[in-house]
């Protein structure tokens, strides 16, 4: 399919898929933090960096999730930390219905993928480890220490993307951090405003289709 597997001894690359990366999950309002004495206080962020500009030791939650580099390899070469973004099932990054049918997936990989820019499609491989299509989700980004990264090639790192798909993962990618939002209705006028608007009532004039 689109991938390889390359062997330990091959450096770090934009487009490597790594399994079991650690996301932090906590919320900014309920923090239990450690104190010097090891008691733990229960605050919300903002009350807590009114006393302390230091190291603040937390409780998070943590759980293990596939993700993808997305470091550009000249900067892998001489960062602390890479960044990577999570790799999730395509139905729910994409949205798609359980009961989508083989052509439904088809459209979505080939002719949404061109519109969505939020996800990138990997397909099935047993070897990597995904046994259901997945998606990266752009939206999702991890940081981890680059020397932990190179000290567990062996039993982290999966697999990794062909030059075809490598070079469509950064454009991709790319696209996603580089897109500018507008409002596609802003250069109708008056009249074909009040066409648009008919599919999509949610919508508020500008002052020239008014």
């Amino acid at each position: 399919m689109i991938y390889d597997y390359p062997n330990i001894d091959q450096p770090i690359r934009q487009g490597d898929i790594f399994r079991n990366i650690p996301r932090i999950d906590y919320d900014p309002d309920v923090l239990d933090i450690v104190n010097d004495d090891e008691s733990v206080l229960r605050s919300d962020w903002l009350n807590i960096i009114q006393d302390r500009k230091e190291y603040i030791a937390s409780i998070v939650g943590m759980r293990p999730v596939w993700a993808i580099v997305i470091s550009q390899d000249c900067d892998i070469v001489r960062t602390d930390d890479i960044t990577l973004c999570e790799i999730n099932q395509f139905k729910s990054v994409a949205g798609i219905p359980e009961n989508t049918k083989t052509s439904g997936y088809v459209s979505q990989i080939t002719k949404y993928a061109r519109i969505n820019q939020k996800w990138f499609y990997l397909p099935i491989d047993e070897k990597i480890g995904f046994g259901e299509k997945m998606a990266v989700d752009f939206r999702i980004v991890l940081h981890i220490s680059r020397n932990y990264l190179e000290k567990n090639l062996q039993s982290l790192r999966c697999g990794c993307l062909i030059q075809v798909a490598r070079e469509h993962f950064r454009e991709r990618l790319s696209e996603y951090f580089r897109r500018y939002a507008y409002n596609e209705w802003y250069a109708l006028n008056k009249s074909e405003f009040e066409v648009y608007k008919t599919y999509n009532p949610d919508i508020e004039p500008y002052p020239w289709q008014k």
